[in-house]
């Protein structure tokens, strides 16, 4: 079974729909992984949502990012800028009924959900266990100093908030002498859709084959130019022109 993990859309709805369309090509999807920040910074948070929903995959995992929890709660006061404060705030009053319908009744309720995909236990998470919304997950962690020695217990942990892709093993000391007494965790963080902030303008995700655990780093090109257009006055200029570098 293959999954198509999909993390910080950011109202980015060309960088969805190319992605969108190459995942429907590809053989052997057969669900659906969301890590939160479907809306905001860009200015198809409406439309976004309603391409989720009309996925034609299940989707296994729908989690808040920061930016669906800011919005439904109010508080922007976590926000590193008063340009990302405007913008929440002016993606929260434009956002239609329908849309906040399904923010608020069709997405879990925190940023965190374990899942089993064919036997495999899954954590998918925003940021990470230690702050779910604000605090995200890095290759350069180790087991004890940053806490990546609570992610034992799961065979696959599906991160995202940082808007950097990245994939890596940690192997932790367990009492199984058919396994060398070790038991493996796999980190995968797809990078973002409509906000890439690895030096790449493409739309990023990740298909995984949970039985092989062959991991594709999927970059689509799109239309940045016809995203940029859309762009109303009301959001600092910044969201739109980084979207040609992928910073």
């Amino acid at each position: 079974m293959k999954v198509a993990v999909m993390s910080d859309i950011h109202g980015n709805l060309e960088a969805f729909d190319s992605i969108r369309r190459r995942i429907c090509g590809m053989e052997g999807i057969e669900g659906i992984v969301l890590l939160g920040d479907l809306i905001d910074y860009g200015p198809h948070s409406d439309e976004v949502i309603e391409s989720i929903r009309n996925l034609p995959y299940p989707i296994l995992c729908n989690i808040r990012g920061n930016h669906e929890a800011a919005v439904l709660e109010g508080e922007y006061g976590r926000f590193s800028t008063e340009r990302g404060k405007e913008c929440a705030r002016h993606t929260c009053s434009h956002l239609s009924a329908a849309s906040r319908y399904y923010l608020e009744k069709e997405m879990e309720k925190k940023g965190s959900h374990v899942f089993c995909v064919q036997g495999r236990k899954c954590l998918a998470v925003h940021g990470s266990l230690s702050d779910e919304y604000w605090k995200g997950i890095g290759m350069e962690d180790s087991l004890e100093e940053n806490g990546l020695e609570e992610y034992k217990g799961f065979d696959y942990v599906f991160s995202g908030h940082t808007h950097l892709p990245h994939y890596f093993e940690k192997y932790y000391p367990v009492k199984d002498g058919v396994r060398r007494n070790r038991k493996k965790t796999i980190f995968i963080n797809p990078g973002s859709v409509g906000q890439p902030r690895n030096l790449n303008a493409m739309a990023q995700c990740a298909v995984v084959d949970m039985e092989s655990e062959e991991v594709v780093m999927v970059k689509c090109r799109y239309d940045i130019g016809r995203e940029q257009e859309a762009f109303p006055a009301e959001i600092d200029v910044f969201y739109k022109d980084r979207l040609e570098y992928g910073i």
